[in-house]
């Protein structure tokens, strides 16, 4: 039987220090992390935006839009073109002798439709093209924002976990070798030394994996924002998640119905075929052309008829109506009516998705939240387990190993919690994602949640 005073002596520490190990370890890697100069979640987004080609590439296509909708604007005004002709005729009759005339036209052809439905048509496509040209680029800025702090959670993410291993690593070894001194003077058997070695091997290798997968992480951030070296900056401790409101899902889905981007661009899609329909029965109907020009002609030569300068001047209307297309012009406008039925489709189809991921986010932030109630009082009373436990192997009342599982469980539930903490945060901006109110501005509304 083992004599507890023997063991008094062999473990005389306080089972408190173990856990102010821990946090100084924590504490030295944070203070290693953002030795550099850190950078926060708004300062990358703005690098990114400047850099993303995703997104710039977004930034671009809508900027053509404006140049397409003047084009179709140009449909409404008179056009006018120069033009310019110089020819030579020769020709041979017999019993004459070759005979040549050299001609040089010039003048001025105008056109302007005074009744065209097509053109003013096509004209109130483009100025909805504009608009479906804002909604995607409101989509990509919505996209950039939840790359880069998904990103950014990611790495900060990596980092606790390279915390905890390093951590649990130093708690272990001390276990270890606690276990060998114990063995060398024959209080305690060899299975707790192997038992111990077990877990730092173990240890060792979870703090590799959790290495690499730091760097993979921040390589990512790296190129997401066009820097390297970026080192975020974490969450304040402690943290105040914010609440989400309103604090049902009908109103988030209403807001998403009015507002997503996806939802609007299927909208303009809609109208864009309605008035295609309307070009297309426009086609079979009567236009009328204004019609000009101005010119002058210069003949020189033994051939020519009139010879010297002569000028000459037309002003007439045309009217234009296709009797036979050969079955272009009916097949067209079916063609345009099963499209707007497609288009129906397509908006109905994302109203559907747009109400089903807004219930998802809303349902998750709801459920992330309170995991992270749940594992903040988790933390607490493992805290108080592992001192209990380091207690009870101080006076032999419990074993190496039961210690081991005490920090084990103790390391579990800090990384999770610091994992749910981000996916609230994350999950958040997702929500506003998903109803279309994810704005620049909540970029800076996260940033408040991190150290300064």
């Amino acid at each position: 039987m083992r004599d507890p005073r023997a063991m008094n002596s062999r473990h005389s520490s306080n089972p408190g220090r173990a856990l102010s190990r821990v946090g100084m370890a924590l504490a030295l890697l944070m203070a290693g992390a953002g030795s550099a100069q850190a950078q926060s979640l708004q300062e990358l987004y703005d690098a990114a935006r400047a850099f993303d080609a995703q997104f710039l590439s977004a930034r671009a296509l809508a900027d053509s839009a404006q140049y397409k909708a003047a084009q179709a604007d140009a449909l409404a005004r008179p056009s006018l073109g120069l033009g310019v002709t110089a020819k030579r005729d020769e020709t041979d009759p017999p019993n004459v002798g070759r005979v040549g005339a050299s001609t040089l036209s010039a003048g001025l052809q105008g056109k302007y439709a005074l009744y065209n439905p097509g053109n003013k048509l096509s004209i109130a496509q483009a100025q909805l093209g504009l608009t479906v040209a804002q909604a995607d680029l409101e989509s990509a800025e919505q996209d950039l924002i939840v790359r880069v702090a998904q990103a950014y959670f990611d790495v900060l993410g990596a980092q606790d976990v390279l915390g905890t291993a390093r951590a649990s690593k130093v708690m272990i070894s001390e276990q270890l070798a606690s276990a060998k001194r114990n063995f060398e003077v024959g209080t305690q058997t060899i299975t707790d030394t192997r038992e111990a070695q077990a877990r730092y091997d173990l240890a060792l290798a979870t703090e590799i994996a959790a290495e690499n997968d730091l760097r993979i992480k921040s390589v990512t951030l790296d190129q997401l924002v066009g820097r390297n070296g970026v080192t975020p900056k974490p969450l304040a401790v402690p943290v105040a998640l914010p609440a989400v409101t309103p604090l049902t899902v009908d109103p988030w889905v209403a807001q998403a119905d009015e507002l997503h981007p996806l939802i609007r661009k299927a909208r303009m899609g809609l109208e864009v075929a309605k008035l295609e329909i309307g070009k297309a029965r426009a086609a079979d109907g009567v236009t009328v052309d204004l019609n000009g020009s101005l010119g002058a002609q210069d003949a020189r030569g033994s051939g020519a008829q009139l010879k010297g300068t002569t000028g000459t001047a037309s002003l007439g209307v045309t009217l234009s109506l296709p009797l036979y297309t050969g079955g272009a012009t009916q097949n067209r406008i079916k063609e345009t009516l099963a499209l707007e039925e497609k288009s129906r489709n397509d908006l109905d189809y994302a109203r559907r998705a747009v109400s089903e991921g807004t219930k998802r986010a809303f349902f998750g932030v709801q459920s992330l939240t309170a995991q992270v109630k749940a594992l903040e009082a988790a933390e607490s009373s493992s805290k108080l387990a592992l001192e209990a436990t380091q207690l009870g192997y101080k006076v032999g009342v419990r074993v190496n190993l039961d210690v081991l599982n005490a920090q084990t469980q103790l390391f579990n539930t800090q990384q999770n919690l610091a994992k749910a903490r981000y996916d609230v945060v994350m999950t958040s901006l997702r929500l506003r994602q998903a109803s279309g109110q994810l704005k620049p501005e909540d970029v800076s509304a996260v940033n408040q949640l991190l150290a300064k």
